[in-house]
Order: structure tokens, then sequence, then C-alpha cells
């Protein structure tokens, strides 16, 4: 994230200091697009899916004994959050943390429904950049309300084809089946990222080894950087899991913990991963450091030996440089050319000698 974008984003949450609890203030990404919603609807014999225009237009299937995915992609529009808390009974605490979109994973039972918080991931590897969009779920007896920043695509995709197949246990089960596969498609979206951080990992140790620049610091700090932010966005997943897992709300089944108990598993290889990458990428810093160090050392030793070739001909060249009538070699028909003979003469003895030291 820039600077710029920051600090926008931290006059909207000094903005927000004092005001009631549950007033609806937008944190995040400044958008005036249009808000995308779609509706899916479904049951083991039948499926529908279509775009919504209005918001209202999704109350309806509330009533039906079908399972109904509401998907609302951009959270800007305060509006379209606040009918949807009117009609689907959300507390204005919850539309509150949804309209912010700096929460913290995390879910909460509420008796009607319960609400989930976590946070999609992508990386751009051209750019060593790492995208994050915070997903919130309010998910009810026969409903999953899912919120999404508006970023473009999401990682549902899968789940949006399992559905309209029909060939999956997911047109079999409950809307908490339904809230297991959308957490599920997030966490599997970390193990999509951290393998192309790993694949950069090894591009920059590569560089790093063979040719270190301040690009390759560069690069090292981005990758410190986004691993430990998807260590902020995994470590809260466990306890989500977990929380899911033990629970005893009658919104969730029993067949379906053992899920949660899945995506627990997995979160906890997650951590795993970063925690290995982290070391990597430190162990990198180290050698980057390393590297530079030998590359001085390299250069330190050809100018040491360079002057200490040059010592015994400066020396040469001054003492015939003095100015004294009493210097016999002045008078030698040869001296000029002797002393040039004696010089080389020493730049291949030393040069002899440092290769049998093993200097050079």
């Amino acid at each position: 994230m820039s600077k710029s974008k920051r600090r926008r984003r931290m006059k909207k949450i000094a903005m927000k200091a004092g005001l009631a609890p549950g007033t609806l203030v937008h944190i995040g990404e400044a958008r005036t697009d249009k808000v995308k919603m779609e509706v899916i609807d479904y049951s083991e014999a039948s499926f529908e899916q279509k775009a919504i225009e209005r918001v209202e237009e999704c109350f309806p299937f509330k009533a039906r004994p079908t399972i109904t995915w509401v998907n609302i992609d951009g959270v800007h529009d305060i509006g379209i959050i606040e009918k949807i808390g009117k009609e689907f009974r959300i507390n204005d605490l919850v539309l509150e943390d949804i309209v912010n979109t700096e929460q913290r994973p995390q879910a909460k039972d509420f008796g009607s429904f319960i609400f989930i918080v976590l946070k999609m991931a992508k990386y751009d590897p051209a750019d060593d950049e790492l995208l994050t969009e915070q997903v919130s779920l309010v998910v009810g007896s026969n409903f999953v309300i899912s919120f999404q920043e508006g970023k473009e695509g999401d990682v549902f995709g899968s789940v949006r084809e399992r559905i309209r197949a029909g060939k999956d246990r997911i047109r079999k089960m409950g809307a908490d089946y339904l809230a297991h596969a959308l957490m599920d498609a997030s966490v599997d979206s970390y193990f999509t990222v951290l393998e192309q951080i790993g694949m950069k990992l090894e591009d920059v140790e590569d560089e790093t080894l063979n040719h270190p620049t301040p690009k390759t610091l560069e690069q090292i700090h981005k990758l410190k950087r986004n691993l430990i932010f998807l260590r902020k966005a995994v470590w809260p997943v466990r306890e989500v899991a977990s929380f899911l897992e033990r629970s005893e709300s009658p919104l969730i089944e029993k067949t379906t913990k053992i899920y949660f108990r899945d995506i627990f598993d997995h979160s906890l290889q997650l951590i795993d991963l970063i925690e290995t990458f982290r070391d990597v990428a430190a162990g990198m810093l180290d050698i980057y450091l390393s590297s530079l160090s030998n590359r001085m050392n390299e250069v330190i030793k050809v100018l040491t030996i360079i002057s200490t070739i040059f010592i015994p001909l400066t020396f040469l060249a001054g003492l015939y440089g003095m100015n004294f009538k009493n210097m016999p070699e002045l008078g030698w028909r040869f001296g000029y050319y002797g002393v040039l003979a004696l010089m080389v003469a020493i730049v291949v003895f030393m040069l002899f000698f440092f290769k049998r030291k093993r200097w050079i």
C-alpha cells in the first residue's frame, strides 16, 4: 500500500473516533464505481443465478426453502449495507465491521446468524505486490451473504462452478457448508500465493548469491513485508476455524464441523510455510551482506596486491630520481635499461610468490 493511500485510510479512521458505536463509516480504498450484486439460489434439484441491479431484488429469496448466496461486491455504498442489515436483521455493530476493511479475521455467533471475516490474497510477481481483500460472511439458516471490497476478481469461481455443476455435495448441504466452501476457497488462495512467493524467493536467492545489487536488497525487504502481512492474515484463521468447529450454534450441523477442522489443519500448514519462508528471507539478508562483504574483500585484495607490487618499484624510481651528482649508476651506458629489467624482475618474482601462496 502506498503512503498516500495509507494516510487517507488513517485519516478516515481518525474521523471515526468519537462517533457512536454502530455508525457506518467506510474505511478502505476510496471507490465511486457501482456496487455489483449477484444472487445464487439452489437446492439439490434446482439452480438459479442472476445479477441484480437493486438490493431489494434479493429480499424475496429469504423466504424460500432453498439455499441463497447473496454476493455484494463493494462495501462503499452505505445505503445498500443499511438496507441489507435492516432486511436480514444484522446488528449495527456487525455492519460497522463490514464497512471497515481493516478488520482482523474473526468469527462471532449472534444467535440468528454467524459473522465471519476473512482475507482473500493474490500476488503479483512482476511488481512483488501482495493484493489483499477483506471478505465478510453473514451466515443464516438458509442464506449466506458475502461482502467484498469491490476489487477486481475473487477466489470464489470454483465454488460457483461446483454449485452450477450440481455434482458436488454442496447442493445437498446447507448454508453452513456453503460458508465452509467460501472459507476454504479463501484459505486455498494463500497456498497459491505462497507458491508464487516461494518461486520468487528462489530467484532472489540465486541473484543474492551471484550478483547482489541494491535492487536485490529492496526485493528481499518486499518479500519480508509480504510474509509478515500474510502471517497477520493467516494466523487468526485457525482461531476462526476452531471456533466454528466447536460452536454449539444450531446453524452449524455436526456433519459440517469436520470440514471446519480441515480448514484448521490447512491454516497450520500455511503458518508453517510462512515461518519457513520468513527464515529463508532472513537468511537471504545475511547472505546479501556476506556477498557484499566478500566482494569488497576481493576488491581490497586486488588493490593491496597492486599496491604491494608498486612499493619496490616506487622505491627504485624515487632512489634514481634524486638529484645527487655522485651517483655512479647515472653514468652507466645501460643503466636505464638495467633498472627497467630489475623492475620487471621484481614484478615477476612477486606475482610468482603471490601465486605460490595462493593469494591470487
